[in-house]
């Protein structure tokens, strides 16, 4: 008959044999840019478990001409759909600005969906802290239609072959030390990354 002792023993590797079992099965195998991994000030992205091509949906820069996604083909793009009479939009302006700042290997595309024309909207930008992004409207809006959305601020990160790779509803951080990183090891060349 065993002992006790050993009894003990069996039992305590069989509880921490089904503790590390646990631990296995809650964790899997993860991609490198899992959603633990992203920093709080980035809470709302999104990250899409496979890329997928975004429509070459057209808005208007400040000077009247006509632009699509498709033209930024070729770099990184952060879209941020945004409005005049939507707060956490308004907040969220100068972390764009920043991050337009720090991270210059993104494109960072602001577009207003209200009804300012673009006169309006740089005086808009420059009154909040964002007199650095580029003026875009989309006064039909066409985004909003294209992408579905559901709320504002809206956001897009497409890479350069024009795929969505992440998505935000809601506010970001962007322009934080820990968004900034993270962006950058996002955008970074897989085998950069590791």
């Amino acid at each position: 008959m065993p002992s006790v002792r050993s009894v003990m023993l069996a039992l305590s590797a069989l509880i921490l044999a089904g503790a590390v079992a646990a631990v296995l099965y809650e964790m899997k195998l993860r991609p490198v840019h899992e959603r633990e991994l992203l920093p709080t000030a980035l809470a709302h992205l999104e990250l899409q478990p496979a890329p997928k091509s975004v429509p070459s949906v057209g808005f208007t820069e400040a000077n009247g001409k006509r632009d699509t996604l498709a033209s930024f083909r070729g770099r990184y793009l952060l879209l941020n759909v945004w409005a005049t009479w939507c707060a956490p939009c308004v907040r969220e302006l100068p972390a764009l600005a920043t991050l337009k700042e720090r991270l210059p290997g993104l494109t960072v595309v602001a577009v207003n969906v209200g009804r300012e024309d673009a006169a309006h909207t740089q005086e808009f930008l420059k009154e909040h802290g964002a007199a650095s992004l580029a003026v875009y409207l989309d006064s039909d809006i066409a985004l909003l239609h294209a992408f579905n959305m559901q709320g504002l601020p809206f956001s897009l990160i497409i890479d350069p072959n024009g795929r969505e790779i992440a998505r935000a509803v809601g506010p970001c951080e962007w322009g934080t030390p820990a968004a900034v990183s993270y962006l950058r090891s996002l955008m970074a060349p897989p085998h950069a990354a590791s």
